[in-house]
């Protein structure tokens, strides 16, 4: 046969199991059929419906002699860069965005504060990893002293010298809280929210007016710290227009800010639902500016999902899990009574209402009570 009238053999690659294979294909042609059958490196691969053979270049090699004055043998698809699946697909975004995470400090040693009694005085002790430079900087402190018996640093329960503290150690720690520490000072809280961030000459802190009306609104203290993030960010989002012009924002630009964050295809649109909340709230609630309407600003539709149901086995099996009973009511009393963590550790005996097969929820989301079964088998 002459060269241009051979039948054309193509090489394709093949993924199959984490592995990479050759795949062969022709236009039908029973000699074509014949010899790839003959071949003892190549086999028929009933998954694929295909002759197939190892991803070499020796079996590449050994191809190209076998069929030799045969067939044309294609290598055009099998070196082609690799392309992406529709579930692997990349999308092209924006850019950079307006509420991207602010950038933090790295490496920072951390320093925690516990609660102490210490000869019948309520101090807080200062915790952390031995590090030289901390502990300098606490021996020079003017409000840390040396506890001899205690062996740590501690200070006096005051605002004000947590304060001082945190202002002694800006830039080689942070200082973080233990969960038995309540502080109600939101200069403070603010502070030590936004310690961790990188503070360049134009930077904007949370506005003090803004956390102390989410205090006294009786919001609790998580939706406080996640609406001062995310009104960090919108706020230093705009940095460069400055705290006076971002005030006198409309509309628009809350749409647009917003609408950036949905193309960016990096937020749910529960997060960005609360950033509208929390900046329509700066806007009403703060600056008075009650033109801002909710419904006028745009919102991302809440998609539509199934939830996930364990079935009985699978529950059998968590609570299971356990042999520690303590930790087995923990768990029947999440599954059963629909408790959130916080609601099962603040649980008391009093709660539990027997006679009439009630739990007793004291303070719960958005601190309020209410009321939910208890099953025989759980009591």
């Amino acid at each position: 046969m002459l060269p241009n009238t051979l039948p054309v053999l193509y090489l394709n690659p093949l993924e199959h199991q984490g592995k990479t294979y050759i795949k062969f294909w022709y236009k039908p042609h029973p000699f074509l059929t014949q010899k790839l059958k003959a071949a003892a490196w190549i086999k028929y691969s009933q998954t694929y419906k295909c002759y197939v053979m190892p991803y070499s270049p020796g079996a590449v090699a050994h191809t190209y002699s076998y069929f030799a004055g045969l067939a044309t043998v294609n290598t055009r698809y099998l070196y082609r860069p690799k392309r992406l699946r529709p579930a692997e697909g990349v999308t092209i975004s924006t850019g950079p965005h307006a509420s991207a995470p602010l950038t933090k400090i790295a490496d920072l040693e951390v320093v925690r504060l516990i609660p102490l009694v210490y000869q019948q005085q309520q101090l807080i002790e200062v915790s952390y990893p031995y590090n030289q430079e901390i502990y300098l900087r606490l021996k020079k402190s003017q409000v840390c002293r040396w506890l001899t018996q205690s062996r740590c640093f501690a200070i006096a329960q005051d605002n004000q010298q947590l304060h001082t503290l945190l202002n002694e150690l800006t830039g080689i720690a942070q200082v973080w809280l233990c969960q038995t520490l309540q502080i109600n000072d939101m200069q403070l809280l603010r502070a030590l929210w936004e310690q961790s961030y990188t503070k360049p000459v134009d930077y904007i802190p949370c506005p003090l007016p803004y956390l102390e009306q989410l205090l006294l609104l009786n919001y609790s203290r998580n939706t406080i710290r996640t609406y001062h993030s995310l009104l960090l960010r919108f706020l230093n989002g705009h940095q460069q227009q400055g705290l006076e012009n971002i005030n006198a924002f409309t509309e628009a630009e809350i749409n647009q800010y917003h609408r950036g964050m949905v193309q960016s295809k990096k937020y749910f649109g529960s997060l960005i639902n609360q950033s509208i909340n929390a900046v329509k709230f700066y806007y009403q609630r703060v600056l008075g500016r009650c033109e801002v309407k909710t419904h006028n600003v745009e919102r991302p539709d809440k998609p539509d999902r199934l939830p996930g149901v364990l079935s009985k086995e699978e529950v059998k099996r968590i609570l299971g899990a356990t042999d520690n009973l303590k930790h087995r009511c923990l768990l029947q009393l999440l599954y059963a009574g629909g408790l959130r963590i916080s609601e099962v550790i603040n649980l008391k005996l009093t709660d539990v209402q027997s006679g009439r097969n009630l739990l007793l929820i004291r303070g719960g989301k958005g601190q309020k009570d209410r009321t939910t079964l208890l099953s025989q088998k759980l009591l």
